[in-house]
């Protein structure tokens, strides 16, 4: 997925920058206001979150926000700004930001916000990975534009790994995003990616294991 960091502190940048990666993000750094207005002021930036300072040089991250949202509604955006700014915290959120985090911040937390927005975007865009569909409305799976009924357990797994479509997902992720909350014995996991290969046996779809990666879904 693609994320654009919009920071311009070289240091702090530079870090979120590497644990996005680390999360498999494909990261894009802007360090001026300007260049993301005129990136983000019109459709077709083509990333999937945006994380933006409102303290920048030049345009304010305010303003890039607004220009964004006159065009796309969609595509999350998580602020990141001092830690008493509120009244630029409260108008970013009023232009249409989705979250916000006051610096200084842990990086756990701000990966665990990410995934958040990720999970809330996936809950409302349908997925499709070959011939197998996901729509997070009706929560309804098609293969080969056949319904495909699945256990409670195995449609959250298999829900899970179509928004990571293409990136191996390691077991204890799986756990995390799937069946939060949920017991889980050791090899439940296994037993349900065992089925769901059987099920996905005769479509364009594949669904396999990548030694000390995880499971990978992905289009043959």
């Amino acid at each position: 997925m693609k994320l654009l960091l919009i920071e311009d502190d070289p240091l702090l940048a530079e870090t979120l920058g590497d644990a996005m990666r680390l999360e498999q993000f494909e990261v894009t750094t802007l360090d001026d206001g300007d260049q993301a207005l005129a990136l983000l002021s019109a459709p077709g930036s083509g990333a999937d979150l945006v994380l933006l300072d409102l303290n920048l040089p030049g345009t304010s991250g305010l303003d890039v926000l607004a220009a964004l949202r006159r065009h796309d509604s969609d595509t999350p955006v998580l602020i990141i700004t001092a830690r008493g700014a509120i009244e630029d915290r409260v108008r970013g959120l009023d232009l249409g930001a989705d979250d916000y985090l006051a610096k200084p911040f842990a990086l756990d937390e701000l990966e665990a916000r990410v995934r958040a927005l990720l999970r809330r975007r996936g809950r409302s865009q349908a997925l499709r990975v070959g011939g197998l569909s996901f729509s997070p409305e009706t929560q309804r799976f098609t293969l080969d534009d056949t319904s495909l009924s699945l256990p409670p357990r195995e449609q959250r797994l298999l829900a899970c790994l179509m928004r990571h479509a293409g990136t191996p997902v390691e077991k204890a992720r799986l756990t995390e995003e799937a069946f939060a909350g949920d017991a889980m014995g050791d090899n439940a996991i296994e037993v349900y990616i065992h089925r769901l290969r059987r099920r996905l046996k005769q479509s364009d779809v594949n669904l396999r294991t990548v030694r000390g990666l995880g499971y990978l879904l992905e289009a043959e």
